[in-house]
């Protein structure tokens, strides 16, 4: 078993096509072909669920792409490490991003590590909360920038910011007219919000269980821009991040604040692997990650 063979395995995993897989790895569709089914061979079992539409991964598959992600992670640190000692910071980093996290810019952050690191390539993966800690525990991402993460990660996380959640509402609504809302206020109420897999969608959840009231999310989106949208259109009202209300697409809008003993937070945090050394492309930018922190100031 190679490398080469995981690395051909592991872009038709998550290309789930042979074709776009082979334009990615820039190698003829018929070699890549050729390489997986030597793999499988080896392995003697097939690794792929294969019909003239779909690229299916077997349980087998799945059992290999754990592994061989963090195989090639493995070997992708050892490279970079000995690079890092001859004073070269070559390689790949591969990070993941929640949506409009807070405290973090991740395009300026980006630009300023490939000003100070121009040999390094940049693999940049924008995913929910789960995907991202699936994918910092498994070496596929070398580090994330997410919501605040489950209480049983074992890595580490270090803090970005922590702001308060508000209501943002359509100028017509209801609720426009007040400074602030309690929870009971909120019953009955048409919501738009996240994918439940999202940071601020979770926060929101938990805070609304938390304070004993039940919400129907009516519209679900995957985008920012959309969830104003929507909501500017007075099909109900969102729960999110205090920064939200600062976007220029957020502009018109009425903020509202909640009152009472129970006020949600929303926390974002920089995800690090559970029992394994940060690769030297992660290290550089966790320095810059501070760098920034200390210049910032608080969020919401």
């Amino acid at each position: 078993m190679e490398l080469r063979q995981l690395e051909h395995f592991v872009a038709v995993a998550e290309e789930r096509h042979f074709t776009r897989a082979a334009e990615r790895l820039a190698v003829s569709q018929s070699g890549l072909s050729a390489s997986v089914r030597a793999l499988e061979h080896e392995l003697r079992t097939p690794l792929f669920s294969r019909t003239t539409r779909t690229v299916r991964l077997t349980e087998a598959g799945q059992a290999l792409l754990v592994e061989a992600e963090r195989t090639l992670a493995g070997a992708r640190a050892a490279r970079d490490a000995v690079d890092a000692v001859r004073g070269l910071l070559r390689g790949r980093l591969t990070l993941g991003v929640e949506q409009c996290v807070a405290g973090v810019s991740p395009a300026r952050l980006l630009a300023a590590f490939r000003r100070e690191h121009p040999h390094m390539e940049i693999r940049l993966r924008q995913e929910g909360t789960s995907s991202l800690l699936a994918g910092v525990a498994g070496g596929r991402l070398d580090l994330a920038f997410a919501a605040v993460s489950p209480p049983e990660w074992r890595g580490e996380l270090v803090p970005l910011a922590r702001e308060r959640m508000v209501v943002l509402c359509a100028p017509g609504h209801h609720l426009a007219g007040g400074a602030s809302v309690e929870w009971t206020g909120l019953r009955g109420e048409s919501f738009i919000d996240f994918h439940p897999d999202w940071g601020p969608r979770r926060a929101a959840d938990e805070a609304f269980a938390a304070a004993g009231v039940r919400r129907s999310v009516a519209l679900e989106v995957n985008d920012v821009h959309s969830l104003l949208e929507l909501v500017h259109e007075g099909l109900g009202v969102a729960v999110v991040p205090h920064h939200f209300s600062r976007k220029p697409e957020a502009r018109g809008l009425a903020v509202v604040e909640f009152t009472g003993a129970h006020r949600p937070g929303y926390e974002s945090v920089v995800v690090l692997p559970p029992a394994r050394s940060l690769s030297p492309g992660a290290k550089a930018l966790m320095g810059l990650v501070r760098q920034d922190a200390s210049r910032r100031e608080p969020v919401g």
